[in-house]
């Protein structure tokens, strides 16, 4: 049973059994499931007209333990019929600003523990694989995911000869960049609620070619699983306008240090490398470093030295 109509489907099943103080708390809750989510016990009991008592036996006869459950079920029911303001309002809407900080922390650790809980160790097990033994590797992720495919695609060029991100705003651009792809190479997509097109069609495009597909999602249902064979689940959140891809990138980080430790002696040959690189071009001492110059810290030790 699915959470978008979990509440709903408990409501019809159990509508003929309820009391007639019931059947009205049912009727509003169907009819203004947008208000009723702010509503305390109490309250709900208020508007429509019953006790609070009513309410908390209404939220039992439904089979939750109580009524704090009951309104975490619709809540979850109003957030996939909302829109990304008012889902946001459900959301936050009953915490205080400075719980917003620990609110949000809170919700995106508890976030990582449910990925963890639930996630396919084969799976993963099976994604390290799959890359591994690929002879290009693409990588995509459109909109808010692109910064999650920016980042795997960083570290995987660091350990691969051949990695493609794919980087467009048209599906044609997407398949001009995906043309030579084949049996021989996996591609990485990256997609979560609301589901792009592009990464769908990129992922239909790459099976057809009969390349390897891992998908990284929210769930077994996501359309991105249509054409993928190792499909890894991560919890996220898209109830404000800000989505919440905390577990998603716990998840990234995880495959990036697992196809570390199998590729060890070409990271730590190419990391050489680059710090080489790094050291003869000052790379990180222009770019990444607030330079002061010799005369400065001098000035500064001066000062330092007449306040003692």
């Amino acid at each position: 049973m699915s959470n978008t109509n979990e509440l709903t489907n408990r409501i019809n099943h159990a509508y003929s059994s309820m009391s007639k103080g019931q059947k009205l708390l049912a009727t509003y809750i169907t009819d203004n499931y947008d208000k009723a989510v702010f509503l305390t016990a109490a309250k709900l009991g208020e508007v429509v007209g019953v006790s609070e008592s009513t309410v908390v036996r209404f939220a039992s006869h439904l089979g939750y333990k109580g009524y704090p459950e009951f309104q975490k079920a619709l809540e979850e029911m109003v957030r996939n019929k909302l829109n990304s303001i008012q889902r946001m309002e459900v959301t936050y809407g009953r915490i205080t600003q400075s719980q917003i900080l620990e609110t949000v922390l809170q919700a995106d650790a508890e976030k990582i523990k449910c990925t963890l809980e639930h996630i396919d160790q084969g799976a993963f097990e099976m994604a390290v694989d799959t890359i591994l033994k690929a002879k290009t590797i693409y990588v995509v992720g459109i909109r808010s995911c692109a910064p999650l495919a920016s980042f795997l695609a960083f570290y995987l060029h660091l350990m691969f000869d051949r990695v493609i991100q794919l980087n467009t705003n048209n599906s044609s651009e997407l398949f001009e960049q995906m043309v030579r792809i084949s049996k021989e190479d996996v591609i990485i997509g990256i997609s979560f609620p609301r589901y792009s097109m592009r990464t769908l069609k990129a992922m239909e495009f790459a099976n057809n070619r009969n390349a390897k597909v891992i998908t990284l999602t929210d769930s077994v249902h996501s359309p991105m699983n249509l054409y993928s064979s190792c499909n890894l689940i991560a919890s996220s959140d898209m109830a404000s306008i800000v989505d919440s891809l905390v577990a998603p990138l716990s998840v990234v980080n995880a495959l990036i240090v697992a196809l570390c430790m199998k590729k060890q002696g070409e990271v730590v040959k190419t990391l050489e490398e680059l710090e080489h690189i790094w050291d003869e071009y000052q790379v990180y001492e222009s770019d990444e470093i607030n330079y002061i110059d010799d005369s400065l810290k001098m000035r500064y030790a001066k000062l330092g030295d007449d306040h003692a």
